[in-house]
Parts: C-alpha cells; structure tokens; sequence
C-alpha cells in the first residue's frame, strides 16, 4: 500500500529589484553579447535551460529575470534546496547589462567545475560519442541533446574543440548538456587508445563511400562514434586508431549532411532499447518419431 503523498518543500522567493545596468551585482552578466565568456562561471539563458541548471551538478549563483522571465521559473527555484539571489530588472535594464534583446527574460550563472576524469565518464559507459576539433558551438549543444534522448552515456572532446559550455551551446542543447558526463581530453590519441583497451569499438564518421554502411554495422555491445569538424573530418592519425571507417548511406548526389545530424542518425542506430528485455517463449519440442532400427526377425 503506498504511503501518504509527501508533499515538494518550497520556500518563498522574493526578487531583488534592480533599477540600473551599472549594478556590481550583475557584472556575470554584463556585456553578454560580444564578450568571451568566463571559466569561471557558464550563463544559462531561457526558463527551460534554467530549470535544467537547476536541477544540474553546477551550483547556480543567481538568476537575472524580468517580472514575466519570473513567473517562468519561480516554481522551480521555490522548490530549489538552495537560497538563490534572483535579480529582477525591466527590459531596458536587461538589454543595457546584456548588451541584446534578452526576449525570454530569464538568465542565470552558475559556476564552472573541473572537467570529470576520463574513469568517471567512460569507465561504466557502452554508448559514447567522441568529438575532434569541433568548434562550433551550436553543433556542440545539438549533438549533446541527442545523445541525452538517445541513450548515450557521454561525450569526451579533444583539446581543440570549442567550449562545451559556452552560452550558445548550453541554449540549443536545452540545458541536457549541463546533464551529460562530459570531458575534454589532455591526450587525444591516448585517449582512443585506452577505450580500445577497455572494450570499445570505435567507428570513424566518414563521407567516403568505400567506407563501411552505418545501416551494416550490427549492434556492438561498447561503442564510440567518433567524428570531427565538417570539412576536414577526422585527422588521418585518429582514423588509424579506430575500428571501422562507417558513412551513412546518401541518396540524390548529396555528399553529406550536418555534423549534428549525422550523428543523431548514428546515435539513433545503436541506441539502447527502450523496450524491457522480453524472455523468449520454451520452444515446443515435438517428440521424436518412432523409428526402430530393423530386427534381424524383419529382414
């Protein structure tokens, strides 16, 4: 018999209302449109990204929000374990901290933590999804999102790919990257090798047509789909060290698509199943005929 529903615990929130752009309370966000964004802290941006930060590893420091962007988002940092500053300020002071049309109305900083161990990220995973010398943002953010909805268990990048939690990637990825384990690699090729050691199938995304057809590749039980840049691809020293060079077939002369695309049909083809594991029914064994060998009587 289930027990008496427990009710969720919230403590009001009053908003801190500020008149001015020059306040020091809101210098994380200030200048948000042309700046380069801190290590220090990441910015998220609309209620949905908010709220997902909120429920995230990373310590939200305060929220910026006009009286609507308020309302969005007021359950959730009510319900928040934490006392979190919410500053309320009306459009033109939003706009004239950030520096842009701020239309959602809802902003928050939280602070940065150090990158996950590759152990931590990789030591229990069978799906990940490995990216070289990616370095745009909104592919980064795409591709973090499907592999949350596909059933992938992370995401390591090497040295040169952009920041994961740039505000743009953060946004398109609607917060699930704020979800994902994530690391960068230090040592990309060491990095590759190690998965090979612990079991991992790597598979090279490629547009080349000798390479093997995504549809033909079977469903490994550890795999990492490894993809770089559009344009250049992978380097041909990271192609050395996977498994298998694997393309998605293309049809009407169209020589590839998207990276986030791509690998969201990738991800899709070898993602877990959803479906509970169904024990297969005994098989009806059918008695065996009655066949004698002949008697010497017989014969």
């Amino acid at each position: 018999m289930l027990g008496p529903r427990v009710p969720t615990v919230t403590s009001p929130v009053e908003p801190i209302v500020i008149e001015s752009a020059d306040d020091d309370r809101l210098v994380a966000y200030a200048g948000l449109r042309d700046r380069t964004e801190s290590d220090q802290f990441m910015i998220g941006e609309s209620a949905t990204v908010v709220e997902r930060m909120l429920t995230s590893r990373f310590i939200v420091r305060s929220l910026l929000v006009t009286p609507k962007g308020f309302e969005k988002v007021k359950a959730a940092v009510e319900a928040h374990p934490r006392q979190i500053p919410v500053y309320m300020v009306d459009d033109e002071v939003m706009q004239g901290v950030t520096g842009f049309n701020v239309h959602r109305g809802v902003l928050a900083a939280a602070g940065r933590r150090g990158w996950p161990t590759l152990m931590e990220v990789a030591g229990n995973a069978k799906r990940l999804v490995l990216l070289e010398g990616s370095n745009d943002h909104e592919n980064i953010g795409v591709i973090a999102r499907s592999a949350r909805g596909l059933g992938f268990d992370g995401m390591i990048i090497d040295p040169t790919c952009a920041d994961p939690y740039y505000r743009r990637s953060i946004r398109v990825s609607m917060g699930e990257i704020l979800h994902l384990p994530l690391t960068r690699a230090t040592n990309w090729h060491e990095t590759l090798e190690w998965l090979v050691k612990q079991g991992f199938e790597l598979w090279a995304l490629t547009p080349d047509a000798d390479a093997e057809s995504l549809f033909s590749m079977g469903m490994p039980e550890k795999v990492a789909l490894v993809a770089g840049a559009e344009g250049p691809g992978l380097l041909p020293a990271t192609r050395a060290r996977t498994h298998y060079d694997v393309r998605i077939p293309m049809h009407g002369g169209v020589d590839s698509l998207n990276l986030g695309h791509a690998l969201a049909i990738a991800m899709a083809a070898v993602s877990p199943s959803l479906e509970p594991a169904v024990e297969p029914e005994a098989a009806v064994v059918a008695p065996a005929p009655d066949i004698a060998a002949p008697s010497s009587t017989d014969a």
